[in-house]
C-alpha cells in the first residue's frame, strides 16, 4: 500500500468515525435529538477530526504490529517437543 494511499484512508476513516462519534455521544449526552444538539454537533466534529487523526498516525503502525504479531504463525507445541 502506497503512503499516498495510507494517508487518504486516514483522512476518510477518521472524517467517517470522527462524524459518527462526536454525532452519536453528543446526542446521547444532549438527551436525543434536539436543535441544541443539532448546533453544538459540528463543533464537536471540527475538535474531534484533527485529534482522531492525529492520533491514527500513532495507532495505526501500532495496531499493525499488534495484528501482525497476534497472527504470526506459532510453531507446532508437539513437534518441537518430540525434536
Amino acid at each position: 500500500m502506497s503512503k499516498k494511499h495510507v494517508f487518504l484512508s486516514q483522512v476518510f476513516m477518521t472524517f467517517i468515525m470522527a462524524a459518527t462519534m462526536s454525532g452519536l455521544l453528543g446526542m446521547i449526552f444532549s438527551g436525543g435529538p434536539s436543535m441544541e444538539w443539532l448546533t453544538l454537533w459540528p463543533r464537536q466534529f471540527i475538535i474531534a477530526w484533527p485529534i482522531a487523526f492525529i492520533l491514527t498516525m500513532f495507532a495505526w503502525p501500532a495496531s499493525m504490529a499488534l495484528a501482525g504479531k497476534a497472527l504470526r504463525p506459532r510453531p507446532d507445541r508437539a513437534t518441537s517437543q518430540a525434536s
